[in-house]
């Protein structure tokens, strides 16, 4: 999705006139006997489970303040289950089945409480033992620890005592094979300020920012100060009840990675966050829960559980953080507004947002929109920007970040081409500039500014950037060419390209060896950001469409299927010089071969494009009308999840009253 682009479209459009379209297939409709069964009718998998959240349950009316349901809608909600299939797991049995015992029961269901009210002793705890089904407990220490005497201060908002729970009745229920006693932490279930702008994020999972100094929590700071809140709730819910702690519940379900490997030290098996899904016995760290709140009717209820298992489908808009920065604070903050506005207004479920400065669209990264060491910062955006996207507007949010394309100095080795003619090496002007990732120095200060990222900002997902290629000619530099030697290729690119043998092992040894760079880096985001993060990769479109392409672009579509949570196919007709004419045909063709692949489509996001860079100014601009056309094609061939790049919020481009119809999934349900 380059500014850039023709460079990539002059590449392939000599293969893309000869094959793409010649022969328009109309788009295929499938009867409602042949079309994929809901996944709430399919068996769950194998030591899968499913996790409520509660918080407060009382009699009187439901108090969202605190999330409560009513103690008959608990009732009714308990029977549902039981009279539905789900059986009621423990914790332990959870345990056990994660260390090779005796596996779930199909539905299995485990039920939480948060925050330590004391309803759950009066209220939850009744119906536990006439129904028999066990609960995990997890008290909010600071909070249970207050005086008599005092009101609880619930986040600013002061509480009657008596609403939370005393260490009395956690000792009584620890007694209990029915109750585990789990930890909300001792005193860090608030929001505190996490970036200049003044947002407040939950403390247990972002460092603080310190208005007074203008500086951030260090890393020795932050580790220091959850170490400390960790250690007091470890120890103290051992003295109360005899037993060390196994269960995390992260406040607002925000987990951080840092912080986990905290409780981790402290004994802690498992985590639980309110992300969407099923659990996985093999995956303790991060354990999705259905939030129950509002005090749902029981068929609002049945009907967010049926849906547990449904494949989530994505629409993202991809948003230019160029356009929304300006030096004038107040102009600028009017960009932020009317972004979350135009998103909010979308109703979309991700935005794609660019965490990196790119003005003159040469795709050379000299600035970030973040803290880091290697680069300057252009403005502490991206975290301020990320929380308001997802708190007003409601999406989920990625870090859409190169891979190779930071001008960092000038000494580290940059990718080179061999030019066949000469014989000689040098960096493509025509391509991205980029660093060689065989060079130990480069992937070093790269993995550096992700750790910068992931400690900075909070976020949902990463975004590799179409950066991420090496050409059949690519990379020639001395660096590479060591490591090309070692891996025991002989002689020049020439020699390995004359072999057709050699040739392709190496065009799989470079499409593996960038798959293996972002894997080291998702995994660098992962352990400060937490294991919750998602990832995804754009791919061009001709390595879809013609596999042995790879060898131009060492992008593989097994390979990302495989290896990230979502595949972004650049699904881009005009950047592909394909006539408008034909451009659904293409679309269609596009899909249908992602669609081959068992389960590809639920991991796949089409890109489309939100302007013809072939063109200048307004005349660039894709029409939502045509853009539209483009996302029911998108539809009608079999596609889940899609979106565009870019979206010129600033002119209102494209017109959402066009394209939002066929957008979003709240104004258009995807077709069947």
């Amino acid at each position: 999705m380059l500014k850039y682009v023709l460079r990539i479209a002059l590449l392939i459009m000599a293969w893309f006139l000869a094959t793409a379209c010649g022969s328009a297939e109309t788009p295929r409709f499938k009867p409602p006997a042949e079309r994929p069964q809901l996944e709430q009718n399919q068996p769950w998998p194998a030591n899968h489970f499913l996790v409520l959240a509660y918080h407060d349950v009382e009699d009187e009316a439901a108090d969202q303040r605190y999330l409560s349901v009513r103690t008959s809608a608990l009732n009714d909600q308990m029977v549902w289950l039981r009279d539905n299939g789900y059986q009621p797991v423990s914790v332990q049995q959870i345990l056990d089945a994660h260390n090779g015992g005796k596996p779930l029961p199909p539905k299995a269901v485990l039920i939480s409480f948060d925050d330590g009210y004391s309803s759950f002793y009066t209220r939850v705890w009744p119906l536990l033992k006439a129904y028999n089904w066990p609960a995990l407990w997890a008290p909010v220490g600071s909070w249970v620890d207050t005086p008599a005497d005092k009101k609880v201060d619930f986040g600013g908002l002061m509480t009657a005592r008596e609403k939370f729970a005393t260490w009395d009745m956690v000792r009584e229920l620890s007694h209990s094979p029915l109750v585990e006693i789990g930890s909300h932490t001792w005193k860090s279930h608030y929001g505190s300020q996490a970036n200049p702008q003044g947002s407040s994020e939950p403390a247990v999972a972002n460092r603080l920012y310190n208005k007074t100094t203008g500086q951030y929590e260090t890393e020795e700071q932050y580790t220091q100060r959850i170490d400390t809140d960790v250690s007091h709730i470890t120890a103290k819910l051992k003295d109360v009840t005899g037993k060390s702690p196994r269960v995390w519940v992260w406040p607002y379900g925000a987990a951080n990675g840092t912080t986990l490997s905290i409780a981790r030290k402290h004994g802690y098996q498992m985590a639980f966050t309110l992300n969407d899904g099923l659990g996985d016995v093999r995956d303790l760290g991060n354990i999705p829960r259905v939030l129950i709140s509002r005090n749902p009717s029981i068929s609002e209820f049945a009907a967010e559980i049926t849906r547990v298992q449904e494949v989530n489908t994505a629409r993202v808009m991809h948003i230019d953080m160029d356009y929304v920065y300006d030096p004038d604070p107040e102009q600028q903050r009017k960009n932020i507004d009317k972004l979350i506005q135009r998103v909010f207004d979308m109703k979309i479920t991700h935005v794609f947002l660019q965490a990196y400065a790119d003005p003159e669209g040469n795709g050379t990264v000299k600035a970030l929109y973040f803290p880091n060491r290697w680069l300057p910062m252009r403005a502490d955006l991206f975290n301020f920007l990320s929380w308001q996207l997802q708190t007003r507007a409601g999406v989920r949010v990625y870090a859409w970040m190169p891979v190779l394309a930071f001008d960092l100095d000038a000494s580290l080795p940059r990718v080179e081409s061999w030019d066949p003619k000469t014989g000689q090496t040098r960096v493509d002007p025509n391509q991205y500039q980029r660093l060689s990732p065989w060079s130990p120095e480069a992937r070093k200060r790269i993995n550096e500014i992700y750790e910068d990222l992931a400690r900075h900002a909070t976020f949902s997902g990463v975004l590799f950037h179409d950066d991420a290629l090496l050409s059949d000619f690519e990379d020639a530099s001395p660096v590479a060419m060591q490591s090309y030697h070692a891996a025991g290729f002989s002689g020049d690119i020439g020699d390995i390209r004359n072999n057709p043998q050699e040739f392709q092992r190496w065009t799989r040894y470079k499409s593996r060896y960038l798959i293996d760079f972002t894997k080291q880096l998702t995994n660098t985001v992962r352990d400060i950001r937490g294991p919750q993060v998602k990832t995804a990769r754009n791919i061009y479109a001709m390595p879809v469409l013609q596999p042995e392409s790879e060898a131009w672009y060492a992008q593989n579509l097994d390979d990302f299927l495989n290896t990230y949570d979502w595949t972004a196919p650049m699904a881009m007709p005009l950047m592909e010089n394909v006539p408008l004419s034909e451009s659904n045909a293409w679309l269609d063709k596009l899909v249908t071969t992602v669609g081959q692949r068992p389960n590809a489509l639920g991991k796949t996001i089409f890109e489309l494009q939100g302007q013809d860079w072939r063109k200048e100014g307004d005349a660039a601009a894709i029409s939502g009308q045509q853009l539209a056309e483009w996302m029911i094609q998108l539809q009608k061939s079999g596609a889940l999840s899609f979106g565009y790049y870019p979206d010129d919020f600033i002119n209102g481009k494209p017109d959402i009253s066009q394209v939002r119809p066929a957008f979003s999934s709240y104004w258009y349900p995807k077709n069947d």
